[in-house]
């Protein structure tokens, strides 16, 4: 990937422009931490990038953003830029293409982020993102409430890099988010789901918890009950999102939704129970289990030893129960294979066709 990336800087260079990787990638290359995202700022102009690479897309023109697949990879590609006047604490309303990489570096988020690399691989670092790195501390560049009242996002970024990182912040940092933090209330709920959820998704999503609770961010975000959260040990954000409540305006998507509500479920029952397991999976009834210090491996044994584990595997069809009884279809049949399922799973009766026909004459006829 990397190799990918030194490539398309040398096509700039081929074409007489400046270009670097920048950012995250970079960072995370220092701390050798894999990362699949690579950003790339240059002093060509949009519309030159395109002509260097002409199946690249231009999503934003103003933003001065185009995207470029290269061997399958995508590439996000910046013009360097100077920005002013942010409006709704989020997004400049001026934007001025120049010609230096530092002043673009200056209107970046964190000093750790605004290290770069050159088409030889050369690190270049004009503010001291590798010093921060071996400090292992967050700072902004340059003053901390003017970054946060800019664009408050930062605030949310600050938590998830301390977090993910498990980086310390600048006392600078913790007293502007104290002193910012409305100004998250004014982000899209996808963008506070998109941060908190990286947060959450964090193995060391303790911390980040910690720092949301710390800063008051929990009541900004509009998350309720987060002091309760237990299982951080999880591995997935909805472990977490399953013991809050949150404002119904987060768009989780129908499956999230799903899932959420069947942990909540599952949390109210007996997880080595067989019909637990059987309504609701071995993940689900995993994950509350281990909320409620079960043992996750008598959970696996147990859904295992599941006599079925879908209605389809019931030795029986709705047509020969029809046939069996001598009626048509109708809502009996929800009945009959509720009956019959309970049942099998609790062993009471064997999944086999004579014994289920016998079972429903006796019962059902």
């Amino acid at each position: 990937m990397l190799d990918t990336a030194l490539k398309l800087l040398r096509e700039f260079s081929s074409h007489s422009y400046k270009a670097y990787i920048v950012g995250g990638f970079v960072r995370d290359y220092i701390l050798g931490i894999k990362s699949n995202d690579i950003d790339i700022t240059t002093d060509a102009k949009p519309k030159e990038i395109k002509e260097i690479f002409e199946d690249s897309c231009l999503p934003n023109d103003d933003y001065g953003s185009v995207t470029v697949i290269s061997k399958g990879i995508r590439f996000e590609i910046t013009t360097f830029r100077e920005e002013k006047e942010y409006e709704d604490h989020r997004r400049p309303s001026v934007i001025q293409y120049i010609d230096d990489l530092y002043p673009d570096l200056l209107r970046r988020d964190f000093v750790i982020n605004t290290l770069c690399m050159d088409e030889e691989g050369k690190i270049i670092d004009y503010l001291g993102g590798q010093k921060d790195i071996e400090d292992r501390i967050i700072r902004t560049v340059g003053d901390a409430k003017e970054k946060f009242s800019d664009d408050s996002l930062r605030i949310l970024r600050a938590i998830r890099f301390a977090t993910i990182l498990d980086f310390q912040l600048s006392d600078e940092i913790e007293q502007a988010i104290f002193e910012t933090k409305g100004f998250v209330r004014e982000l899209s709920y996808q963008r506070k789901k998109e941060e908190v959820e990286k947060i959450f998704n964090s193995p060391n999503r303790d911390k980040g918890i910690q720092l949301l609770l710390k800063f008051g961010l929990d009541q900004e975000l509009e998350i309720e009950h987060l002091e309760d959260v237990i299982g951080r040990d999880m591995d997935s954000s909805l472990v977490v999102w399953s013991q809050l409540e949150v404002s119904p305006k987060y768009p989780f998507h129908k499956n999230e939704m799903e899932m959420i509500h069947h942990i909540q479920k599952a949390m109210e029952l007996n997880n080595l129970d067989p019909m637990a397991l059987y309504t609701y999976g071995l993940y689900v009834n995993s994950c509350a289990g281990k909320m409620k210090d079960v043992d996750v491996k008598k959970i696996t044994e147990s859904y295992a030893n599941l006599v079925i584990k879908s209605r389809d595997e019931i030795a029986i069809t709705s047509l020969q129960i029809m046939e069996l009884l001598h009626r048509g279809s109708g809502k009996y049949l929800k009945e009959i294979y509720d009956d019959v399922e309970r049942e099998i799973l609790y062993r009471r009766l064997p999944n086999e066709l004579d014994s289920i026909s016998q079972y429903i004459v006796e019962h059902y006829a």
